[in-house]
């Protein structure tokens, strides 16, 4: 370790303590330690420049439990550092060690900036070299790498405590921080950012909502790639540190800002009744395949942090790639179970978050073999968390390999893909659609049931973050991802989408009043049905990504938020709002248990009836059935509204079709709630401004859309 073999200080060190790991703050300095279970040495820096020299090379001379620590005297919140790690370079074996490249502390909670790779100088290999990554490269990168804060903890929450909102009562809002804000028709003094995030709560409130799930926020890295095109990995979805915001969400207003700005966005949206879930990615890292950047793990111990694999004389230079970004966390191995326990309850203690929505999760269960199981070491840790079991689970029940929907633990709960794909095919006018629906709309209790959950673990959505927007999904047959400069090739091909006969943006009324109908059609498939709905943010105002589903590299106006988009499309706005109105007025449609078709209140009456267009038994089977009808009980337990029942008549036939209505107790009568194929204003309205049907007894159902009526 050229110029560093002897130990530069002047500060009092003591041996310090093995727990916690990380930089921990006390009056008398700092603890700092780090885990590797094959490192020889290990060496602490300590900089007042995040460009400059370091003022402290500290010998980490103490180790207990693979586990290196010092404490060093005298040192302040705002001190800046990074580690050298000091073993074998043999790829071959796994082992990645390069004391030239420092080192990022997985435990850091706040960085200085963001890594650059400039003259390849993150590489821990010389990329010139024939052999590639068998090259060590011993030129030092200090002067470019991101320095660790020292973050003290300390934060006025104002008595913050998390909104008791329970999972049937949950509307979810996905979005993106810096996107909710960016644009500049968004108003606020700091643009895209966590503080110009809690100046549009207020939108948040008229709308509804009452958990935001949050795409990434943990401090990212922007692949070399994404860098050569003039692009840049927007999503984030690309972690670099575990337990560090973001910090170019952050104002820059001082060192480590980002952390009390975070802060701040949650003590307010729990203020404003408002849970706060995080997309996370513990499936990955930054760090890539073989080929990529050395930054913090693959630096620090590559073969206890990565799931490794190669042909047998290279038994661990390769990584397995389940997720299809390069590598994949081995979270089988104890100390990678630790990481990731300790930065989510991190999260939850310390920066007051809700829930967690995990990014490929499939990965998490993945055991040494490379199977799937449910009762892997992670979701066995996670459920006798006295701290994360009592917090929002998601699931993203997939990755690279493996479909999981269905197959989670019982304290999961899972986007649900199969009610994305079946309503969007119904919506389009597939074949065969109708009996799956059936499922999807009433919490699919064939993938939860008998798991022992029940049907708000369906987080159902029709679109997210991934994929295209509500606005394209009628607009657009094929995806449009020319902007991302990869050919188009990017992005899925199976979108199940309808343009509604010409493809993108037109000018023709008609077209344009038949994709407003679809749009609101699948609001209401998604708001009205069994589960958790989660609903992508824009598409409440028609936001479109102009047929880019795949707008993970967009940091740009294709991406953030036009607020202009409010009053042009004010008609999706208030329908959204008063469907969401409707939702919490008639209770049966926030229902926790799976509807059997029984008397559940001596009424005389099924919880659900299902019904064609006579009254007859539905042909679940016909592959040309496109109308379905549905009736709910509403009883009279938790609801303003006496004995009511709902009636949904759910059509995507391109013809005027005759319903039959069920027969109600004398003196009840059926009044119109929604209608879709109506003008705006007249489209939907609350309990109490219901239009009664004259004459009674049937419905004219126009084409492709959807009724609701309340019988009371």
């Amino acid at each position: 370790m050229a110029g560093r073999e002897t130990q530069r200080t002047t500060r009092r060190l003591l041996p310090g303590s093995m727990v916690p790991l990380g930089a921990t703050l006390n009056r008398e300095g700092v603890n700092f330690a780090l885990f590797s279970r094959n490192a020889k040495e290990v060496w602490l820096e300590l900089f007042d420049d995040p460009a400059g020299e370091p003022t402290d090379v500290i010998r980490v001379e103490d180790q207990n439990r693979f586990i290196w620590h010092v404490f060093v005297h005298s040192l302040k919140a705002g001190q800046l550092y990074g580690y050298r790690v000091v073993g074998d370079f043999d790829p071959a074996r796994g082992l990645r060690f390069n004391p030239a490249k420092l080192l990022i502390d997985p435990y850091a909670k706040a960085l200085t900036g963001k890594a650059e790779n400039t003259d390849n100088l993150l590489l821990a290999y010389d990329p010139d070299d024939p052999r590639r990554d068998l090259a060590l490269d011993t030129r030092d990168n200090s002067h470019i790498v991101p320095k660790c804060i020292v973050v003290d903890d300390a934060f006025d929450w104002q008595g913050d405590a998390p909104p008791d909102i329970p999972l049937e009562q949950l509307l979810i809002y996905e979005v993106h921080v810096k996107g909710f804000t960016a644009h500049p028709s968004s108003g606020v003094v700091h643009p895209g950012t966590y503080l110009g995030f809690v100046e549009k709560i207020p939108h948040l409130q008229r709308l509804g909502i009452n958990a935001v799930e949050l795409l990434p926020v943990h401090e990212h890295y922007v692949e070399d790639l994404l860098k050569e095109r003039g692009l840049t990995n927007y999503w984030g979805y690309n972690t670099l540190g575990f337990f560090a915001p973001e910090l170019s969400y952050g104002t820059g207003s001082a060192p480590a800002c980002q952390v009390g700005e975070f802060k701040t966005m949650v003590r307010e949206l729990h203020r404003s009744g408002i849970k706060v879930i995080l997309d996370v990615v513990y499936n990955h890292s930054a760090e890539g395949n073989e080929l990529g950047p050395t930054l913090s793990l693959r630096g620090i111990d590559n073969p206890t942090y990565y799931a490794l694999g190669g042909p047998a004389d290279q038994p661990a230079r390769y990584y397995l790639n389940y997720t299809g970004t390069g590598n994949a966390l081995d979270v089988a191995r104890p100390a990678v179970i630790r990481l990731v326990m300790d930065s989510l309850r991190y999260w939850v203690e310390e920066m007051h978050v809700d829930g967690f929505r995990f990014d490929l999760a499939s990965v998490l269960g993945r055991t040494e073999d490379g199977t799937f199981r449910s009762g892997s070491g992670f979701f066995d840790a996670v459920s006798q968390d006295p701290v994360l079991s009592r917090v929002t689970l998601i699931a993203e029940p997939w990755d690279l390999g493996t479909y999981q929907v269905g197959s989670f633990p019982i304290d999961w709960s899972e986007w649900n893909g199969r009610f994305r794909d079946t309503v969007r095919k119904f919506g389009r006018g597939d074949r065969g659609q109708v009996g799956d629906l059936g499922s999807r709309i009433t919490g699919s209790a064939d993938l939860y049931r008998d798991d022992g959950r029940s049907a708000y673990n369906s987080v159902n959505f029709v679109t997210c973050h991934d994929g295209f927007t509500l606005r394209d999904l009628v607009s657009y047959n094929q995806k449009h991802n020319e902007a991302n400069r990869e050919g188009n090739r990017d992005g899925t091909d199976e979108n199940n989408s309808w343009n509604c006969g010409i493809e993108g943006e037109t000018d023709d009324p008609a077209v344009g009043r038949l994709r407003r109908q679809q749009v609101k059609n699948l609001l209401c498939h998604l708001l009205f049905s069994a589960g958790t709905p989660m609903i992508l943010g824009g598409d409440e105002f028609y936001r479109t990504q102009r047929g880019n589903n795949n707008a993970y590299c967009q940091d740009n106006e294709l991406s953030w938020f036009d607020w202009s988009e409010t009053e042009r499309n004010a008609d999706i706005l208030t329908f959204l709002r008063t469907a969401v109105a409707l939702t919490r007025r008639c209770t049966i449609l926030q229902r926790r248990k799976f509807l059997l078709g029984e008397d559940r209140n001596g009424d005389g009456v099924p919880d659900i009836v299902w019904y064609g267009t006579n009254l007859e038994t539905p042909a679940w089977d016909d592959p040309e059935l496109r109308t379905v009808c549905v009736q709910l009980d509403g009883g009279q337990e938790h609801s303003d509204l006496g004995h009511y029942r709902l009636l949904f008549i759910l059509d995507e036939d391109t013809n005027l079709r005759y319903v039959t209505l069920p027969p109600l107790a004398p003196g009840a009568r059926w009044s119109r709630l929604v209608d879709t194929s109506l003008p705006a204003g007249e489209d939907i309205v609350l309990p109490g401004a219901e239009v009664p049907l004259d004459p009674p007894g049937f419905y004219l159902v126009n084409a492709r859309s959807t009724v609701v009526l309340i019988g009371r």
